[in-house]
This record gives structure tokens, sequence and C-alpha cells, in this order.
């Protein structure tokens, strides 16, 4: 019953008498759907944050409480997402510095616009993990006096911190003008030298597999290195170094930077891990050059990576979606195609380049039809659900490549009801397609009914509005929850029965 008055805190038709009795009996599951309702009075997101404390976070930061409605003192977590929204009350800060939860201490810290005290207060704070949050969000200022914190946690978030100075990442990169540090989570927790087992069994331990310390921090300092490397705002100058340095994770990173030189691109362009040639290769920064160079490259997530550079030249991306699965969304390289690059893909002999072109939804028509038309299934396969269709060319389609295209068929925002039905009643059945058809807006309801046999394709159905009502109530009792939540969000599940099932006290 609790899943089905979830499903019934989010039905759109549920009218405002029913939300207040449905708050009346909320508990915290229901309470999340209650808050996310578009409908939601202040006066009932007043009664819902009094009958389940937890929601009245999730109605802080969705507007429906106010800084006049939270006192925190008894509220301090919807306090602290008000303030998180730029909603608070600075005096709140005040407070909540002071309490003696570290996880809200931590969560204050990650505010923005927190007062200079407040800052210096949890800069100061025992806990680290609360200095370490700060570090991470706070501003330019206050980022360069933690960078040379003793401990190395706090380091390691300033070096994540984008609002970080340049010159400070650079430091914390290299260490150079940097006191070393003389604390880290391993050194607090455990005797060094030690290296934490990457299978730990120890239910208290929150230590990161394999962190290390042997008087140098070095896991920590490793990390710290990794998050500057991965921070845009780190010089140039300071990340190229790393081009060749003995760790997989500092080379990995780099490989993904947009303003890597040529010559480091073309370094790493040989790195022995195809992860770091994979992210190389996705790189807007690499050449024409490397571009080629890495078409070649024996591994298939490297070419992949390739052909997701929205730099790629479209000869080279042609060859390389007929050698490699380049996935069914639609390529950046595609995507920025001028025209007259879409009209030569449509009309390559290539199948490969005539797949990627009719990935794209808004073709001209003429190529649309043309491509709608093409002998090779693959290429129909991507036109398929492109709008504008016509229901003759979507029913040539399944005539002439049948099973392959059915799902697609099925997926093209134009299919008629009629087409859906027919669809519905394919045989033999694809199971995708169901899936397709429970979700279409223009699916009626013996196509839904159908869509029903299908374990995924029933969790989509039992929610739409064209199911019959007396099939609707009947799916409330379903041995599968989700198909029940579903049922009960249905927004044709008549006014008798949504009240029926709300328990009256």
């Amino acid at each position: 019953m609790n899943r089905v008055l979830c499903g019934l805190a989010a039905n759109v038709s549920l009218p405002s008498e029913l939300v207040d009795r449905l708050i009346v009996v909320a508990d915290a599951e229901i309470a999340v759907d209650l808050a996310r309702r578009a409908d939601l009075s202040h006066a009932q997101a007043l009664a819902l944050a009094a009958r389940v404390e937890e929601s009245a976070v999730s109605l802080a930061y969705a507007g429906l409480l106010t800084a006049a409605d939270v006192d925190p003192a008894t509220q301090p977590e919807a306090a602290l997402a008000l303030l998180a929204a730029r909603a608070g009350r600075t005096e709140w800060t005040r407070f909540l510095v002071e309490d003696p939860v570290v996880e809200r201490r931590e969560k204050l810290a990650a505010c923005p616009g927190l007062p200079p005290d407040v800052v210096e207060m949890l800069a100061s704070d025992p806990d680290v993990q609360v200095v370490a949050e700060l570090a991470l969000w706070t501003t330019p200022e206050t980022a360069t006096g933690l960078a040379a914190h003793p401990h190395a946690e706090v380091r390691r978030s300033v070096a994540a911190n984008e609002a970080a100075p340049p010159a400070v990442l650079a430091a914390l990169l290299t260490g150079e003008g940097l006191p070393p540090a003389q604390r880290c989570l391993v050194c607090d927790r455990e005797e060094v030298p030690f290296v934490h087992d990457p299978q730990c069994s120890r239910l208290d331990c929150d230590l990161p597999p394999g962190a290390s310390c042997d008087g140098s921090h070095e896991s920590t300092r490793h990390e710290t290195q990794r998050m500057a490397i991965l921070n845009p705002v780190t010089p140039t100058d300071a990340v190229v170094g790393f081009v060749g340095h003995p760790s997989l994770l500092l080379r990995w990173a780099l490989a993904g930077r947009p303003d890597l030189p040529v010559e480091a691109c073309a370094r790493l362009a040989v790195d022995a891990h195809a992860g770091v040639r994979a992210d190389l290769a996705e790189n807007p920064a690499i050449d024409d050059a490397l571009i080629h160079v890495l078409a070649t490259d024996h591994n298939p997530e490297v070419r992949r990576g390739l052909a997701h550079n929205p730099r790629v030249p479209i000869d080279v991306l042609t060859h390389l979606a007929g050698t490699t699965r380049t996935g069914a969304a639609l390529l950046p390289r595609i995507a920025s195609a001028s025209p007259d690059e879409v009209e030569r893909l449509a009309a390559s002999p290539n199948p490969a380049a005539r797949m990627l072109v009719a990935q794209r939804r808004d073709l001209p028509p003429a190529i649309r039809d043309a491509l709608a038309a093409d002998p090779d299934a693959k290429v129909v396969k991507s036109i398929a659900s492109h709008p504008g269709l016509s229901e003759g060319l979507l029913r040539a389609m399944l005539d002439r490549h049948g099973v392959r295209v059915v799902a697609e068929v099925a997926a093209n925002p134009d299919a008629t009801p009629v087409l859906l039905d027919d669809l519905a009643r394919h045989e033999p059945p694809v199971r995708k397609a169901f899936r397709e058809i429970a979700r279409h807006r223009n699916a009626s309801a013996p196509a839904l009914l159908a869509c029903l046999a299908d374990t995924q394709a029933r969790r989509i159905a039992a929610g739409r509005a064209a199911l019959p009502a007396s099939i609707i109530e009947e799916l409330l009792t379903d041995t599968d929850r989700q198909v029940a939540e579903a049922a009960a969000a249905n927004p044709s599940l008549p006014l008798a029965v949504m009240s029926d099932l709300i328990p009256r006290l």
C-alpha cells in the first residue's frame, strides 16, 4: 500500500482536498512525492514539514518554505537547505557554525556567501572534514590560505576548487613554495607505514581503497595532484610536466585537458594504457596528424573516443563508423556538419556514412525521405524515429526490414494510433517495441493493453491515461510494485478510487 500511496502522491489529478488527507497519513517515502508536486500550496508545505520532518529539506530547496517558516534550532537541515539556495538568514550561520553535529557544519561550509567571521571559524574547525569542505567551495582568498593547511586532505580540496588562483593550484601540483603537510586521513587513524587493504572488511572504516602513508602522505598527495590536473584553472605549463609521469591516473587526468600543447598530445598518443589514449582521442586539442594516427589504433575504445571528437574530419569519421561501434547517439561532428556535408554523406555509397547522417533529426525532407527508403537496415534504423516521416514510408520500412526496425518505427513521434496498434500485434513480438509504444503519445488503449504483456513495458503503460479506468484499478494490486505505483499515479484513476486508497484516521 505504501508504494500505491507514493504513486497517488505524484498523481497530477489528485485534488487538493485529497492531498490534504494524504499529508495527514504521509511517511517519509510518501512525503518525497508530495514535496515534488507542482500544485502544493504553502499551507500544505507547512503541514507536510510538520508531519514529516525530513521533507522540510526538499520543500526548502523547492522554494515552498521560506526563512520565515524555518527555525534553525529545530529544523537545522531545512535551514541549511535555504542557506545553500541563498534564501536563508545570515544570523543562522553563526548559530549553525557551532552545531555539535559535524555533518551539519560540513553542509554549512559548502554554502555560498558566508560572512567572514563564520568562514574564519569553519577554517579552524576541529574536524578536518569541515575544513576540507570549506576549501572545496570557498573564495580565492580563503583558498589561498588553506593551500598551506597542515592537513593534506584540506589541500586536496583546494586543488579541486575552481575558484582557487592559478598560482596556488600550480603550487599544490608541484609542492613548490608550500610547507610540507603534517597529517593526512591515513596517519590520523593508523600507525605508519600503512597501506589500506582494498578488500578491507572493517565496517567502521571509510578510508579509500589503497590509501597509504609512510610519513609523506603519499596517497593524499597523489590525489591532490590529480585534482589539480583535472582543475581547468591550473596553468597548462604546470600540468604538462606530468605527461610522462609513472602514475597512470595522473596521465589519464591529463589526457582530457583541452589546453594541451601538441607535443604533450603526441606523447600521450603512444601511452601504453588504452584509457589514456581513448580520452586523448576525444580531446579537441589533438591536431589532424594525431587524429589520423589514433584512427588506426588497435583498441576499439580509442577509435570510439575519436569518433566523439568534435574536430574529427568527416572522412575519418566515416571510416571509423565502418569499423567501430560508435553508439546510437548523434556524434558531435555530424551535429555540426554543414548542409553540403550532410548532402554528401546522405548520397555516399558507404552505408556507414549514410547511417551517421541519418542520426540527425533536422534533415531536409528530401534527404530524410531518401534515407527512409535506403536498402540498408542500419541506415533505416537510424532514420526511423525522425519526425515528419509519413505513415506510408514507415510502413514501407517494416515491409522491407521487418523485426529489425519495428522498435525504431514505434519510437517515431508521428507514428499514428493505427500503426502503433499494428506494431503492438506484430508477429513475432518485439519486446523493445512494446516499451516504445507504451510511452508513445499516440498509443491507443488496445495498444497499451498489449504492452501490459511485457514486464518492462507494463510499468510504463500502467501510468498512461489512455488505459481504461477498470484496468488501471486492477493494476493497483499488481504483484510488481512499480506497476502498482504507476497505476496509482495514472491521471485517469477515478476520483472515488483515489479517495478510497487514502486511509481515514
